[in-house]
């Protein structure tokens, strides 16, 4: 019987060691997992607004763009001769051209900072666990 104690208070006492290191190794499990889960919210709202910019940008352009045509469209319904009409439709199509070479360079640095502001979170977190 006093044999069977000492082997349980053995067995135990073995299994304390284990079992304590196993709560530590949780607990750092669930810290990591806290900072992941924060990396990506905060990832997840650099993106969203990076979005929201998108949308705002592109409204910006069509309106202007719209705008643009709509001017164009006056100015051809006053004209009294063909010279003057292709001379308006060619600085327009120059225009246009110009315009949407340009929106799409803004749009490109827009993705890019929004890819980088999106990414960075993650990246520090990631730093942070290593």
């Amino acid at each position: 019987m006093q044999e069977t104690r000492q082997m349980a208070d053995q067995a135990k006492r073995m299994g304390e060691g284990p079992l304590e290191q196993a709560g530590r190794m949780g607990g750092e499990l669930q810290k990591a997992a806290e900072k992941s889960f924060e990396a990506a919210s905060q990832s997840f709202s650099e993106a969203n607004r990076g979005f929201q910019a998108f949308a705002a940008e592109m409204t910006d352009y069509s309106k202007r763009s719209f705008d643009d045509a709509i001017r164009t469209w006056e100015q051809l319904i006053g004209v009294r001769s063909l010279e003057k009409a292709l001379d308006i439709q060619s600085q327009y199509a120059k225009r246009v051209y110009d315009n949407h070479i340009a929106e799409l360079s803004k749009l490109a640095e827009m993705y890019t900072g929004m890819i980088r502001d999106a990414s960075k979170p993650i990246q520090d977190a990631s730093r942070q666990s290593r």
